[in-house]
């Protein structure tokens, strides 16, 4: 689907389509330090939103496959003034309401080749045995032609602190 197919809203989340692969690091103050493999796609079938899929799993010091680690899906909603509204559920129990905003940094032969969407959790919900997580915020970025994005959260009472990050690849 080109760009101008999309609905008119959505054009600035444009820069997330397709399918991306790399490596991330994962930290926290009550767990050990850690590298992980993923898979994120973000694709688009005419609707006012993008469909949302991301999968991880922990790597060993040669960047083998170890274990699956974390599986979340979603949807992000584009809403007028470049704000958005972004739903996930996770395998390990939650559901999650985002609101942030999207900004395109840069466009060239009419392509957005620099963008960055800020999200911030609005609500949380956990199964029962979903350990304890009290706010997010995250931040995606497109630069140099690759997606990066950091996840920073309140949880297993500690405060805000990074969590997550990690450089993917187009693997399309």
């Amino acid at each position: 689907m080109s760009v101008s197919d999309l609905p008119e809203d959505l054009v600035p989340l444009s820069w997330l389509i397709g399918r991306w692969v790399g490596v991330g690091l994962g930290q926290y103050p009550t767990i050990d330090d850690f590298r992980f493999g993923q898979e994120v796609s973000f694709t688009n079938d005419g609707r006012p939103f993008l469909a949302y899929a991301s999968r991880a799993w922990l790597l060993d010091d040669n960047g083998e496959k170890v274990r699956p680690l974390a599986m979340e899906s979603g949807f992000w909603r584009a809403r007028p003034g470049n704000e958005i509204e972004v739903t996930m559920a996770h395998a390990s129990g939650y559901a999650e309401l985002w609101l942030g905003s999207v900004e395109v940094l840069a466009i060239d032969n009419a392509k957005i080749t620099g963008a960055r969407a800020t999200l911030r959790t609005d609500v949380i919900t956990a199964a029962p045995s979903a350990k304890p997580y009290e706010a997010g915020e995250r931040l995606y970025g497109l630069v140099n032609g690759e997606l990066m994005w950091t996840f920073d959260m309140a949880a297993v009472g500690e405060g805000m602190g990074n969590h997550l990050s990690a450089r993917l690849k187009p693997a399309d």
